[in-house]
């Protein structure tokens, strides 16, 4: 099918390129002239494992093209998706939904015979049918239906969730639509991914309650931490005791500094807003926002008291800026707000991170970049795992400890057992186990 990709930030690139990969037509737009200009040079915006060789592979087979021209590919498109960005508006918590009204705006200028546009950006209840009010009012005439299909990518695992889903959700009121969809998304389909259709507004619904849910896992599991510290007990075997009760699974019961990236910070916060205007507070929810942002300043607290709590003057190491391995993102990351708190007490900040330190310069100006790991620990009064990318898994602490100033280690995401640490002299501590903790 003829599909165009309106957006070629992160959910539009990869579900663009994966289309194309299942055999599907694609043509990604993006008003960007520089990050277009960038894709037709084969140069990604982002970083995600194994995208670049998918999109080489079918631009060189003809299936995925870039543009910034949006009329000509829509005017021939079956499919229409919008997959542009839905940060939350300043002040008021609300997604921000812009940026998908003007592609509806522009989408309905230069629709020809019966297309289907697909909201894939994460929207509030009710989005589709102010896109379907913006198509009636732009263009009376345009034969559209619009569908919602949320999508449900993990960075960093993008291209396995896409072609490997849980499920594919498609919220539609136009029956035509759900033949359309049925047949883009036939290559999984047919490999028995349950493709789940309901009324609209409820698909809109699902992906906020998804995330919502999961970040509520997150925060449990890092408050359950904090009791296991005061009652001696280990989180790490709590979370493998409870998640091996199929009822609860083991996945997102790591505990570590608060969750960020690009979806669950403000998702809750438009779940917590969408509901507060429907005079349906989701209470739940909205402890959780409020938890998670405490969090990240605690463990900016518990960085200073592992170090003594005279810090001003003096050098901290940071290992891992983005808010997750496998991915460049720093969109909402624990790390800035933990290292800003670190900052506005005097420390001194040397960090490194394997992908995300050209998108974190802009953001910690004041910090300085190294090339490795023990180029950030020369000379530190303590060294902070704060995203647990592979690299850092392994690391030689006899080197590491010819570097510091101070051999503390602070785990923040339980990477390694106390005793391995303590061995080469360090002083280690964690998130909810039974080693020695900071008062």
């Amino acid at each position: 099918m003829r599909i165009v990709m309106i957006g070629s930030g992160y959910v539009g690139l990869v579900s663009g390129v994966c289309f194309a990969d299942f055999g599907h037509s694609v043509t990604c737009v993006d008003k960007d002239d520089t990050k277009i200009g960038a894709l037709k040079a084969g140069r990604l915006p982002i970083y995600e494992p194994g995208l670049d060789e998918l999109v080489a592979k079918n631009v060189r087979n003809g299936r995925l093209s870039f543009t910034t021209d949006l009329a000509g590919p829509v005017g021939e498109a079956d499919a229409v998706f919008i997959a542009v960005g839905t940060p939350s508006r300043r002040g008021d918590g609300h997604a921000d939904l812009t940026f998908v009204y003007a592609a509806a705006r522009e989408i309905a200028h230069a629709v020809r015979g019966f297309t289907v546009v697909v909201d894939k950006s994460t929207v509030p209840v009710g989005t589709g049918d102010e896109v379907e009010r913006i198509f009636r009012e732009e263009s009376p005439q345009a034969d559209v239906a619009v569908v919602s299909n949320p999508e449900f990518l993990r960075e960093g695992a993008a291209i396995t969730d896409f072609k490997r889903p849980d499920r594919i959700v498609v919220g539609f009121e136009d029956e035509r639509a759900r033949d359309v969809m049925t047949e883009i998304y036939r290559p999984l389909y047919l490999n028995s991914s349950p493709l789940i259709f309901t009324d609209r507004r409820t698909a809109e619904l699902i992906k906020y309650a998804a995330n919502a849910f999961l970040a509520m896992k997150i925060t449990f599991i890092n408050e359950i931490a904090d009791l296991c510290e005061r009652v001696g007990a280990d989180v790490q075997q709590v979370a493998r005791g409870i998640g091996a009760d199929n009822r609860i699974g083991s996945k997102f019961l790591h505990a570590g500094p608060g969750y960020g990236g690009s979806c669950f910070p403000k998702d809750t916060l438009a779940l917590v807003k969408t509901a507060q205007d429907h005079d349906s507070p989701v209470r739940l929810i909205e402890a959780t926002v409020a938890i998670n942002e405490s969090r990240k300043h605690a463990m900016a607290r518990r960085i200073i008291r592992a170090c003594g709590g005279e810090v001003r003057g003096r050098t901290i190491a940071v290992l891992g800026l983005t808010f997750k391995p496998n991915t460049d993102d720093m969109r909402e990351a624990p790390s800035l707000t933990i290292i800003q708190a670190l900052l506005d007490a005097g420390v001194m900040i040397r960090a490194y991170d394997p992908e995300g330190m050209e998108q974190a310069k802009p953001m910690l100006p004041t910090i300085t970049f190294c090339a490795d790991p023990y180029e950030a620990a020369r000379g530190a009064i303590a060294i902070a795992l704060i995203t647990e990318w592979d690299e850092f898994r392994a690391l030689d602490f006899a080197r590491l400890a010819e570097q510091v100033a101070d051999p503390v280690f602070v785990d923040l995401r339980n990477v390694y057992p106390h005793e391995e640490i303590e061995r080469h002299g360090f002083r280690y501590v964690g998130i909810g186990r039974r080693s020695p903790q900071p008062n």
